[in-house]
């Protein structure tokens, strides 16, 4: 699913500590901040992912070491865990009732929910690089390559990659049930996480049948940033977090209006980024997007400028038979993005979706910290400085 992008050490399962290793043992003391949040939420995974290895190795060792110690390495090694973040101020916002440890396990279940959408996301888009390494499907490739396997190597890496994605899953769906079950609010926990991960579903759908379809709607554009990114990025952690601090209907209602706004703003800034973003900033190739011919909201909304404007050159390149990945081409769309006026009017938008954001956020009545908190979250995810580090979402 959807990938904003970001770096990250190491590839597979060999990447930086080892889950089992003793780093970063036990819950440790509760956060102070969102920020507090974000870093702390890294050895809650870490002592899940801990007994979920311990599990693997009783069930098989090959399986442990190929299968579930590549996805305790890519889960822990990379992002900026921006959901956990905004599960924090949701749970802030409502109130920030009970222990303040438990948005950390519900951060940390969303983490390992965006891991199975990253590798899922690369396999479908061939995507070879995630976070400054090679994907982990190139990787599961390479080990088919090097132990001289046989059949073809593209099959067996796919395969092998839906399979850790499909495991990161459920870790995360265990997670959350262990939480859910602890808390007096676990029933409504339970449907937002249930909400979610079909909108996960249907947004990915959606975006491979329009990219196969040739579909240039903004509307659809939109839709699929929405159902993709928006919600499980920011509308549902928000809302788990309130959920957690037992917030009623409205502040609930009030709260997904703020992270859907953010969370739109998040996905366009992402689609700016597939077409113009710096590779060694971003940790994945900035054309992407465009030799695939996404239909991100910036595509269709270029395309639709330059109907109204008459620019056939820009609907020519930008159109469905028009990107065949060449590096030349790739320019014109560039340049056609630029030309029509897209890339400002989408940086606009961001900046009011944002806006929007933030004034939801302060009609739910929480104090000046956890509007302080938002307001620096938002900037971090949306923004122009610190966003361009940011996390593969």
């Amino acid at each position: 699913m959807l990938g904003p992008r970001a770096t990250r050490a190491g590839t597979g399962g060999t990447a930086g500590p080892h889950p089992g290793s003793g780093a970063g043992t036990g819950p440790g003391p509760a956060p102070h901040t969102a920020a507090g949040a974000a870093a702390a939420v890294d050895a809650v995974l870490a002592e899940h992912l801990r007994t979920r290895l311990r599990e693997a190795r009783r069930v098989d060792p090959v399986f442990a070491e190929e299968v579930a110690s590549r996805v305790a390495a890519f889960v822990l090694h990379g992002g900026k865990r921006l959901r956990t973040a905004f599960v924090w101020c949701g749970w802030l916002a409502a109130g920030g009732a009970g222990d303040p440890r438990t948005p950390l396990r519900i951060g940390a279940a969303l983490e390992l929910l965006q891991a199975c959408a990253l590798v899922h996301d690369d396999v479908m888009d061939e995507s070879p690089v995630r976070r400054g390494a090679p994907a982990v499907h190139a990787d599961f490739a390479r080990v088919h390559k090097a132990g001289r396997m046989r059949g073809s190597a593209a099959s067996y890496s796919a395969t092998a990659a839906v399979l850790a994605g499909d495991l990161a899953l459920a870790w995360a769906d265990d997670l959350l049930t262990e939480t859910a079950l602890a808390s007096p609010y676990g029933e409504q926990l339970h449907r937002e996480w249930q909400a979610m991960r079909g909108e996960m579903v249907a947004g990915q759908y959606l975006d491979m049948r329009a990219q196969a379809t040739g579909s240039s709607d903004t509307a659809q554009a939109r839709n699929i940033a929405t159902l993709k990114s928006a919600l499980y990025t920011v509308e549902r952690p928000l809302a788990l977090g309130a959920s957690l601090a037992g917030a009623d209907v409205r502040v609930t209602e009030v709260l997904r209006s703020a992270g859907r706004c953010a969370g739109l703003a998040f996905q366009l800034r992402d689609d700016l980024l597939g077409a113009f973003g710096d590779p060694a900033v971003t940790g994945k190739p900035a054309d992407e997007d465009l030799r695939g011919r996404k239909l991100t909201y910036l595509l269709a909304v270029a395309l639709r400028r330059a109907a109204e404007s008459g620019d056939t050159d820009a609907l020519a390149v930008l159109g469905p038979k028009g990107a065949t990945g060449g590096g030349g081409t790739v320019d014109r769309m560039r340049a056609a993005l630029e030309r029509t006026g897209a890339r400002v009017l989408v940086e606009e938008e961001i900046a009011e979706l944002s806006a929007s954001s933030l004034r939801h956020f302060a009609s739910v009545g929480a104090d000046a910290r956890a509007r302080r908190e938002f307001a620096a979250l938002v900037e971090r995810a949306v923004g122009t400085g610190s966003v361009r580090d940011r996390e593969g979402g």
